[in-house]
């Protein structure tokens, strides 16, 4: 009889809607390959895992080739994940982040960046590993404790999926975006980690009657056109000179009849009542259109129905984002969710937001924003319903840029927690506001390379308020109050994790910079992992969906 075959065996085909297979590769045996281009964040494999008790392990499981594969469930029972899920290999610099799910006994794998055609699909094991990764650039020691076992806990060597090294590489995995290339690149939109709403979507171009929408206004007939101006000042002083009806011309002339729109059925159901000096006729109802028109069609159906003005609007061109400022966004959502994870641990609802230092040189000089402020939600410990993470971290801005003592070579920081927000005893959102957006008047303490003995610089108002050309990031969507408070407060843009669909001010229950007549917009960015149903169970910030964020 001949020897045992040398040759590499022939991997079987695998086929599964993400387009993977399975490869033979040097030094790696088996791994899993992509068979076409898999976008960031694609659900790739579910794994479903065969559960060991501690006794069969012991007895059986760690003699066999098993040894190398298993690995700690939450329980303490080791796992064995089938499918693909034992296939991935391992690299310092993973493309595949997983989660664990109890319920149906299975991990998910994720993808946590673009990956290219022939890529390998690659996990974090940990950093307690019993073999060379083939990927180090500087190879950690081989960790032979994974063969030694102590009696308390024979399999404590083993890689967990929810110890602290494991939690911390899972981070590391889902925000580890773009690590190498030129950082002035610019990323493709669809490449981005985030998806961003538009605050002024592309409304529908209505270039057909029936798709042309309207509401019913309350019209009046001007048998004299001398009473066109008399009305028109009327208009003023009624209070009928409203925001909804600046799509719209006041005057329509058809043939020698001319006729004016007063102000829409849905704001004033009664008919409105002329000064007695005014001889008109009664007014009627008929249907107007509900915007502008986008197009010279849409324009001409609208004006059929009554006068509207032609606003045609550019489409939505967001700003572009290089390598190196999603790196540093990604960066910034680890952080804020670490402090969350932290506070959930002390009895803290999980609930924190982070302003870190901006990107660029110049936004860091104009704010001089040079150390990064975060908070955390403290209603719990404070027994106090306004002391959400945003109302906190605004008030400390507040503070911070307020302090007199804050000297010219110290980087401005702001305290580790907050003095009490408002305390008044049954607040109202205009209250909370109302505070949240009186004028500023402390003077900002200069920047560090401008003399100590040089005097605060004149602050145009406006220039420095509160969170001014500033980015914000937290782990859950803003309630609609702290939505508010962001408004007031100016930011310029805010990403968040995890959509609150009962409560939520930034695109669930409403988006507040989005309303008709604010007098300020900020940039709402969604991170695309919060699609992924399970990630703040799995990453303990879950809180109940019924909570204000």
């Amino acid at each position: 009889m001949s020897g045992p075959s040398t040759a590499i065996p022939r991997a079987p085909e695998y086929l599964n809607n993400a387009g993977l297979r399975i490869e033979y590769a040097e030094g790696k045996g088996r791994g899993v390959y992509a068979c076409r281009e898999i976008p960031a964040q694609t659900l790739i494999e579910v794994s479903p895992v065969l559960l060991f008790t501690a006794k069969e392990y012991e007895e059986h499981g760690k003699h066999t080739a098993l040894d190398h594969y298993t690995f700690v469930w939450r329980d303490g029972r080791m796992a064995l994940a089938l499918g693909l899920g034992s296939l991935f290999n391992h690299s310092q610099r993973p493309n595949v982040s997983y989660t664990i799910d109890p319920a149906t006994e299975s991990i998910r794998y994720v993808t946590s960046r673009k990956v290219l055609p022939d890529e390998e699909l690659c996990i974090f094991y940990g950093h307690k590993l019993w073999f060379d990764p083939v990927d180090a650039a500087d190879k950690p020691e081989p960790c032979s404790e994974h063969l030694e076992y102590s009696a308390d806990d024979p399999w404590g060597a083993l890689p967990s999926v929810d110890d602290e090294d494991e939690g911390s590489s899972r981070l590391d995995a889902m925000f580890d975006v773009f690590p190498d290339g030129d950082p002035d690149d610019v990323v493709p939109e669809e490449e981005l980690p985030f998806r961003r709403l538009k605050l002024t979507p592309e409304e529908e171009e209505e270039e057909e009657m029936d798709a042309v929408r309207r509401e019913d206004a309350w019209i009046v007939d001007l048998p004299d056109p001398r009473l066109a101006a008399v009305m028109l000042k009327w208009l003023k002083q009624s209070g009928f000179d409203v925001p909804s009806m600046a799509h719209l011309k006041r005057i329509r002339k058809q043939d020698e009849k001319m006729s004016m729109v007063l102000i829409l059925t849905g704001e004033h159901p009664d008919p409105p009542v002329f000064p007695e000096d005014i001889q008109l006729p009664p007014p009627y109802v008929a249907p107007v259109p509900t915007s502008a028109a986008l197009t010279m069609t849409s324009l001409k159906l609208k004006s059929s129905l009554w006068p509207t003005i032609y606003a045609p609007r550019k489409k939505f061109e967001p700003e572009p984002w290089t390598r190196g400022k999603v790196r540093w966004a990604c960066d910034a959502m680890k952080q804020v969710v670490k402090k969350a994870q932290y506070i959930g641990k002390e009895d803290e609802l999980p609930i924190a937001a982070y302003v870190p230092i901006p990107y660029d040189e110049e936004t860091k000089t104009a704010t001089r924003m040079l150390e990064p402020i975060s908070a955390h939600d403290t209603r719990k410990s404070a027994s106090h319903p306004l002391r959400h993470s945003i109302i906190n971290l605004v008030r400390a801005v507040g503070e911070l840029r307020a302090s007199p003592s804050t000297s010219a070579a110290t980087p401005m920081s702001p305290p580790p927690q907050l003095t009490p927000v408002i305390d008044v005893p049954a607040p109202s959102l205009n209250q909370v506001t109302a505070a949240l957006s009186k004028p500023h008047t402390h003077a900002i303490p200069p920047h560090p390379s401008h003399s100590s003995e040089s005097q605060p610089e004149e602050v145009r108002n406006g220039a420095h308020y509160l969170l001014t050309s500033l980015t914000l990031f937290t782990t859950h969507e803003p309630c609609i109050m702290c939505s508010m408070a962001l408004l007031h407060s100016r930011v310029k843009e805010v990403f968040y994790l995890i959509p609150m669909a009962k409560t939520g001010g930034c695109g669930s229950v409403t988006c507040v910079p989005r309303l008709e007549g604010v007098n300020h917009r900020y940039a709402v960015n969604v991170w695309k992992s919060s699609e992924m149903g399970d990630w703040a169970e799995a990453n303990g910030l879950r809180v109940d969906e019924a909570y204000d964020a």
